[in-house]
């Protein structure tokens, strides 16, 4: 058994006796596009920082976004049901319910789509279709007659 200090970082078996004499010679390098290694001059133990994940500006716009979208949920219920007296007397109730569920589901439809669909794109090219969402997804119904209606 050695007493090199590295041996304690390693598992048995790890690296043959050549390759661990001029592993410990050398000092680590951090690959390209991953996350630096720190070595804990106390302990001995190395530290991985985190890869870098969102930004915090990135997960606040997302916050908000999200917000909007569930409050533009609520709108299309209130709305919707606001509007249904008048619905049902221009159209059959088979044809007002799916489309009604289908405005409910509209907001968190498009935040999944624009999450999922903008993965491997520019973080620009998710604000805009998040923003998009915001403007398009206006429930109407809330916005014109509101809560109380007349």
């Amino acid at each position: 058994m050695t007493s090199d200090s590295d041996d304690a970082l390693r598992w048995e078996g790890d690296e043959t006796a050549a390759s661990r004499s001029s592993a410990a010679s050398r000092t680590p390098r951090p690959a390209p596009g991953r996350a630096a290694e720190a070595v804990d001059s106390g302990s001995g133990q190395r530290a991985t920082d985190e890869v870098a994940g969102i930004s915090t500006g990135m997960l606040l716009l997302i916050g908000v976004v999200a917000g909007v979208y569930l409050l533009y949920t609520l709108g299309w219920v209130v709305g919707g049901l606001r509007l249904r007296p008048l619905a049902s007397f221009l159209v059959a109730d088979a044809m007002f319910l799916p489309w009604f569920v289908l405005a409910i589901a509209a907001p968190a439809l498009w935040f999944l789509a624009s999450w999922l669909l903008t993965r491997a794109r520019p973080a620009w090219v998710r604000v805009v279709a998040l923003l998009a969402g915001v403007i398009l997804l206006v429930p109407w119904p809330f916005v014109t007659v509101g809560v109380i209606g007349s």
